[in-house]
């Protein structure tokens, strides 16, 4: 019997491609029957790079760049299988998880070490790219990455501004002339299930502002910065995406990428495609994917619900195993055949976190025996 395996990370626990070995060794165990195929999944979001590296046979690039707070960090970018494509994961560079709690102020951060590792890349020949946006802890609409892919940034006097959030507001001119020549070569194909604009009350800094540090002071003010930065670029490049979906995604680096001739698309589906999902799911008997916490919200472009919709297309049975079930996860049901939680019995989310990996080994475990008695070696 043909098991696919395809999950999404745990967050807070478990990586996908961790989650999708416990799960292979849950079905080895049981039946020697069992054929097993990995294939980790993401969304866009922190992990993205590891599963495409994995999934395609591609190889890490280690290299130096600016992190959020201006240090000079180590960081890493990826080569997929077909040694073509570049993949940057925004939250390996600028992630939140890089910025303490106690720093962690929009105004002080930057974007720009995510322009020095696309410069990296392109000067080893790339110029075919996938952006993870997923995780940033910048609101700077991405001018500090445009910076160092050349774009000039002045304020009234004619001085070069600084490349933090705190600089967006000082914003009077931009010349694209000076951009890095090789930049007009390159496709930038853009993870993100983000929809937000880039400004107003669904915008980058109302509603993502606050989870980044930012004040109620400070989300208006951000607000205010973007809105006119927008306006600056519009003017000089003829175009304006500020209301573009996705426009919003990591502070406003989707925006920045639109400007570069971006193409926006949903993280789950790309990281799909680049990964053969579609191929795995046809060859498969039956698809176990898996996230977290899994409740209505699952069927809003999560995920497991993207993975559930291709084997559904193949008519191929697929089972959700998730961290716990939430409010309305009865409505799962339409698109997985069953729904799991490792939980057992009362639990708190620190003791599900710390023993993740034995209670996902069990659940697994038990379908792969429900399997093995049906369909496979009794």
């Amino acid at each position: 019997m043909n098991i696919l395996i395809a999950p999404d990370s745990f967050k807070g626990s478990l990586s996908s491609l961790k989650v999708g070995t416990i799960m292979e060794k849950a079905f080895l165990d049981e039946s020697s029957l069992f054929n097993t195929n990995v294939l980790p999944m993401a969304d866009g979001g922190e992990g993205t790079l590891e599963t495409l590296i994995y999934a395609t046979g591609g190889k890490k690039i280690k290299t130096r760049a600016t992190g959020p707070l201006g240090e000079q960090i180590p960081t890493e970018y990826g080569i997929l299988g077909d040694q073509k494509t570049a993949v940057i994961e925004i939250a390996s560079i600028a992630g939140l998880p890089m910025v303490p709690k106690e720093k962690r102020n929009p105004f002080h951060t930057t974007s720009r070490g995510i322009g020095e590792v696309i410069v990296s890349a392109m000067e080893k020949g790339f110029r075919h790219f996938i952006i993870a946006l997923g995780g940033s802890s910048t609101n700077d609409g991405g001018f500090g990455m445009l910076q160092s892919l050349g774009v000039t940034f002045h304020d009234e006097r004619g001085n070069a501004v600084g490349s933090f959030g705190r600089d967006l507001g000082l914003i009077s001119k931009v010349d694209w002339s000076t951009l890095h020549p090789a930049v007009k070569e390159c496709t930038f194909h853009i993870a993100s299930d983000v929809e937000n604009p880039l400004c107003g009350e669904t915008g980058a800094s109302s509603v993502f502002g606050p989870q980044k540090g930012a004040t109620k002071e400070q989300v208006k003010e951000l607000d205010r910065q973007l809105l006119h930065y927008s306006q600056v670029l519009t003017e000089a490049r003829g175009i304006d995406f500020k209301d573009t979906n996705g426009a919003g995604a990591a502070g406003g680096l989707g925006f920045a990428f639109l400007h570069l001739n971006g193409k926006l698309e949903s993280g789950a589906k790309l990281v799909a495609e680049a990964s053969s999902l579609s191929t795995a799911v046809r060859d498969a008997d039956w698809v176990l994917t898996g996230e977290g916490q899994s409740d209505y919200q699952t069927l809003f472009g999560k995920l497991p619900s993207y993975v559930a919709s291709i084997a559904n297309q193949y008519q191929t049975p697929v089972s959700l195993i998730a961290g716990s079930l939430g409010e309305g996860y009865q409505n799962l049901y339409g698109d997985f055949d069953s729904c799991h939680s490792i939980a057992i019995g009362p639990m708190s989310l620190d003791e599900s976190i710390s023993r993740a990996e034995e209670l996902l080994y069990h659940e697994t475990r038990n379908i792969a025996r429900i399997l093995n008695r049906t369909k496979g070696e009794k």
